[in-house]
């Protein structure tokens, strides 16, 4: 009859084990669990291990929030305006007028479209003087788009054909300087830029690809 399989160390082993050298170093291996470190004080030269996580693992534990709004002081400087636009440049930028707009159209609602050979934006301006000397789109090289412009309602008194009527309510973007800007997805050349800004309020832009 087979005898049962035996499940202690073999003789090989046991020689293996008595063939270890007693005095060879322990190595320091962290616990599975343990406290905060309480004792003395550390040497200048120790740095702990690195534990920063890799580029790889980083981009998989990227939480997106989505749409933003980013509200800032009205004592704002230029520069640190033009610093949380330089993080960003698939954003839109209020400025002005257009930024505390209440009920009612609001100033700077954007769509963009693009073709093989080109970019469309369209931007939604109700208020909006249309004089030249007052308005401007001006579009760089590498695809920013900056409008400028003056608001014409909200007013607290209107003049219509010889009267005189006092608002009672005043949900519009108020009158003022704004400026809108935003980034299209690639570089252009801004030479070859058509525009036009009707009536409705509607300013739409073509501008080639580069």
């Amino acid at each position: 009859m087979a005898s049962p399989p035996s499940f202690g160390k073999s003789r090989s082993e046991s020689n293996d084990t008595e063939r270890k050298n007693p005095q060879r170093t322990v190595l320091a291996v962290a616990p599975l669990n343990s406290m905060p470190y309480i004792g003395p004080p550390l040497p200048l030269s120790y740095s702990p291990p690195s534990t920063a996580p890799s580029p790889a693992s980083e981009n998989k534990n990227v939480e997106r929030i989505g749409p933003a709004i980013i509200f800032l002081s009205s004592f704002t400087t230029k520069e640190d305006w033009e610093n949380i636009m330089a993080t960003n440049k698939i954003g839109v930028a209020l400025t002005g007028s257009a930024a505390v707009g209440k009920i009612g159209p609001i100033i700077g609602l954007m769509d963009i479209g693009e073709c093989e050979d080109s970019y469309l934006f369209r931007v939604s301006l109700p208020g909006v003087s249309r004089d030249e000397r007052e308005f401007s789109c001006d579009i760089e090289p590498d695809g920013k788009v900056q409008i400028k412009g003056v608001t014409t309602t909200g007013e607290q008194i209107v003049c219509k054909n010889s009267q005189i009527f006092h608002m009672l309510t005043r949900n519009l973007c108020p009158p003022g300087h704004f400026s809108i800007s935003f980034q299209l997805p690639g570089p252009v050349d801004e030479e070859q830029f058509s525009g036009s800004f009707g009536t409705d309020g509607m300013l739409e832009g073509i501008v080639k690809k580069r």
